[in-house]
């Protein structure tokens, strides 16, 4: 407890140490992320070209399948090695932060990279932005693990390897330092915001090295919609928004049906989709892999049945991949739906409501931005990453439109923000284990948010659970020991001690006091 507490009460003293470990943790996850991003690049483009050489010699579809399933079979005998390559690994980041998990960083790291890119290689429909993350994270775990004077200041730097990890898989610095903030944190705090900035640019400037200035995405945006066609974009963020939450719920759904077929066991289930890979590759390859090659068929010139077609196989091929626990993760291949969505209602508005053909392109950035809106449930990170990842600053009103747009209507329609409801089934499914005696205590820090249980209410009068105490408060500069009449700010940082194995309840009590306001 004492280096928990040391390292609040001389919170800017550690602050310049933090932020330095952290421009380490950037420089290492960014050139890991950058290899990682190498070899799924090669391992993508063999795959189409296996699949379209089997496709040309057909006497070598029994050895193709073959291989498909051994890959299947390694993959589950991995995710069983270690359960926390599975999937994403953007929920079990935020599980290991919340106090949900404990793991063997370097036994991610290897497990994740081996089976990234197996996943890659056979033509699954996954994205490497979530893993890049949870490498980052890793390695940032490793560094923590050696350098952090406290567990605090350890979470800190694996929320930077978060932020360097997708800094590096997109190019895209400041989306990763808002991911950090809005969707891992989940509030704002100075030495996060410096720590995940630094480590975030650190690994951006590493990986333009490797690919260029270049966006990810090159889309030609030669315009801009006029304010009278802005009624489009209500209508779009409508239909993303409805989208958005049947993504999710087919998505967490997908995930209940694999445990449900009496057939399916941890030892063989990802071999489903590596069959569905080898039927998909050699009869509709356009869906094969993340989807980056999707992109040159989203044109002004395709018909709307075939993008449709395209959309619902892209999206069913998604669901076998993910839903079966296949290390790999969704946040690309989300994107190109969005992108996908976008083109068939620009297709659509061309044809029928007299929308220019050059503002196709436009429509596909507002669906993208729209579409993670309303899954991922952070619209400032899915405004900045479509600005980063295209290029283009000239869309932020109409970014910001169609993603507030679409956040309201997934909320609406009672949908789970998706990486929260991938949380909550990893900590139904597995059983949470104690590695740390119960008598370790930590410190957890909280901010304390408007209408919230908090604002304006005295410490006696605040239903604390039984087993945290509320030690010190930081208002501005200054930092206190609260008694029992002190009255809680808007704003203020609130440290609470707390026994190791409470850690992950008493975060999660946290989260629901500062969301609902008792009267």
């Amino acid at each position: 407890m004492g280096n928990n507490y040391e390292s609040i009460t001389s919170h800017d003293a550690r602050r310049i140490p933090i932020i330095l470990q952290s421009i380490l943790v950037g420089a290492l996850a960014g050139g890991v992320v950058v290899f990682y991003r190498l070899i799924l690049t090669r391992a993508e483009t063999y795959a189409f070209g296996i699949y379209a050489y089997v496709g040309e010699h057909i006497k070598f579809i029994p050895i193709l399948f073959l291989a498909l399933i051994l890959a299947g079979f390694l993959l589950s005998y991995l995710t069983q090695k270690n359960k926390m390559i599975r999937g994403s690994g953007i929920p079990q980041v935020k599980g290991i932060l919340m106090g949900y998990f404990n793991q063997n960083w370097w036994h991610t790291l290897l497990c994740k990279f081996a089976g990234g890119t197996v996943a890659i290689l056979g033509g699954l429909s996954l994205g490497r932005e979530g893993p890049s993350i949870q490498l980052g994270a890793s390695i940032a775990e490793g560094i923590g693990n050696k350098t952090g004077k406290s567990r605090m200041e350890r979470k800190i730097l694996i929320a930077s390897g978060a932020s360097a990890g997708l800094a590096a898989a997109f190019n895209a610095p400041l989306a990763g330092v808002m991911f950090a903030l809005e969707e891992i944190f989940k509030y704002f705090s100075p030495i996060i915001l410096l720590s995940t900035m630094g480590a975030a640019v650190v690994a951006d400037f590493i990986s333009k090295n490797f690919f260029g200035l270049e966006p990810v995405f090159n889309l030609e945006v030669t315009g801009l919609l006029g304010l009278q066609e802005y009624w489009l974009i209500i209508v779009l963020s409508i239909v993303v928004g409805v989208l958005g939450a049947f993504y999710n719920t087919v998505l967490i759904y997908s995930q209940k049906l694999y445990q449900k077929m009496p057939f399916l066991k941890d030892h063989n289930r990802i071999v489903v989709p590596f069959v569905c890979a080898g039927l998909v590759g050699l009869y509709f390859p356009y869906i094969l892999g993340s989807g980056h090659h999707m992109f040159s068929l989203l044109t002004p010139d395709s018909g709307i049945g075939f993008l449709v077609v395209l959309l619902i196989l892209k999206f069913l091929f998604s669901m076998i991949s993910f839903g079966s626990g296949a290390p790999g993760g969704i946040f690309f291949p989300l994107l190109v739906l969005g992108a996908t969505i976008g083109a068939i209602f620009a297709k659509i508005s061309i044809l029928y409501f007299g929308l220019s053909p050059a503002l196709f392109d436009n429509i596909i950035i507002l669906a993208m931005a729209g579409f993670f809106a309303a899954i991922v449930r952070a619209p400032i990170t899915g405004i900045v990453l479509i600005m980063e990842m295209t290029g283009s600053l000239s869309h932020m009103l109409s970014l910001t439109i169609v993603s507030m747009g679409a956040f309201i209507i997934a909320d609406q329609l009672k949908s789970l923000p998706i990486y929260d409801a991938l949380l909550d089934n990893l900590t139904t499914e597995h059983q949470l284990e104690d590695h740390e005696e119960h008598t370790k205590k930590i410190i957890i820090e909280s901010i304390v948010r408007h209408d919230s249980i908090f604002e304006n209410k005295t410490v006696r009068d605040v239903p604390w659970p039984k087993n945290c105490l509320l030690v010190s408060v930081k208002r501005g500069e200054r930092e206190f020991i609260p008694k029992g009449d002190t009255i809680i700010k808007v704003g203020d940082y609130m440290f609470i001690l707390t026994a190791i194995n409470n850690e992950w309840q008493n975060r999660k009590w946290l989260d629901q006091m500062n969301e609902v306001k008792v009267n």
